[in-house]
């Protein structure tokens, strides 16, 4: 069990960065002039500057020599890199596409598919209302693809992608910078081969303004300062609760879609998103509950202990007792009992 301060501080990291993830569809509309993919090669390049200077100035460079001579957590992080490059490219697609409440939707659907994966991989035990959420979590899916007319399929590819990576990243076991670092340092040499391609083809948006490229070169900053928080709260966390903190994401996103980008919310596609923000209530009124009965519960053990344990006066009278009880040395010449030896 992680020590609570550690917990505090680990939920402090997923508030931010599910925070920040949520209005990320803002800064992804500033850059519809460019190609998803080009937007997604610049994020990659940009990031490992950043992750770069963080080190520098943290002066954490001790983590990579061990991990080189870890095939088994270098392997793990080329799965995670692949799979967040993948979420990204999705995600990037959708907004610029107009499917910013179906992506809202798949992130909706992510706490529990992570619950699902701490249940069928991590063997964690669900309580009834656990399976009650993820029961009409599914129940959620199969009305909106009716609503759809179609399978969800980007919200469902974000759900079960980014779910991965948490899963992922809690078998690395590297802090947030760490892990951002080395996915970002496998991204390199793909992304700037890529823009290359771009740029000798005269496809990039890159020098078309100082606008456009500055706001591209920032895709370093807007990737990096989230991510890295995700990755500092995965290794503090249960997975069950980083589940939880991830509806705060879509949350944002979801009134971003409504308000902002005005997509339409037909009842249909109202009454799935229902299931799902019934699903995620039932999830957050169990850990509440749970989470009183545990401190209740270590509250009376305390007690008990506390009432189990003699009073000082007694422990002080008990001491000269016991000194008294213990035998005292022999004196020279004193006679032995038979059979004992020096």
């Amino acid at each position: 069990m992680q020590p609570r301060s550690d917990q505090r501080t680990g939920l402090a990291y997923g508030i931010a960065a599910y925070t920040m993830w949520g209005l990320l569809p803002l800064y992804w509309r500033l850059l519809d002039d460019a190609a998803p993919s080009e937007i997604l090669a610049h994020r990659m390049v940009w990031s490992l500057p950043v992750a770069v200077v963080l080190l520098a100035v943290l002066r954490r460079w001790s983590w990579i020599g061990p991990l080189l001579r870890q095939p088994r957590r270098l392997g793990l992080i080329v799965v995670s890199t692949l799979v967040i490059s993948a979420n990204w490219f999705l995600y990037i697609w959708a907004v610029n596409s107009g499917h910013v409440l179906e992506a809202s939707l798949g992130y909706f659907i992510n706490p529990l598919v992570s619950i699902a994966f701490g249940v069928l991989v991590l063997r964690e035990r669900l309580r009834p209302l656990q399976w009650t959420a993820v029961g009409t979590g599914a129940l959620a899916v199969l009305v909106m693809t009716l609503a759809y007319g179609r399978m969800p399929w980007i919200a469902l590819a974000l759900a079960f992608s980014f779910a991965t990576y948490g899963l992922v990243k809690k078998g690395i076991k590297l802090d947030g910078i760490e892990g951002f670092s080395a996915e970002t340092a496998l991204q390199l040499l793909p992304a700037l081969g890529f823009l290359v391609f771009l740029g000798l083809r005269g496809d990039a948006s890159f020098t078309t303004g100082a606008g456009q490229a500055l706001l591209l070169s920032a895709c370093g900053i807007a990737t990096a300062v989230p991510l890295i928080c995700f990755g500092a709260s995965a290794v503090r966390l249960p997975l069950t609760m980083i589940g939880m903190l991830q509806y705060l994401a879509p949350t944002f996103q979801f009134l971003l879609g409504l308000t902002v980008f005005h997509e339409t919310m037909p009842p249909e596609r109202w009454t799935g998103f229902a299931l799902v923000w019934l699903a995620l209530a039932v999830l957050t009124w169990d850990a509440l509950r749970t989470a009183g009965r545990a401190r209740a519960a270590l509250a009376e053990a305390a007690a008990q202990a506390a009432a189990a344990a003699p009073p000082p006066e007694a422990a002080t009278e008990a001491a000269p007792a016991a000194a008294a009880a213990q035998p005292t040395p022999e004196q020279p010449g004193t006679p032995r009992p038979p059979g004992l030896t020096q």
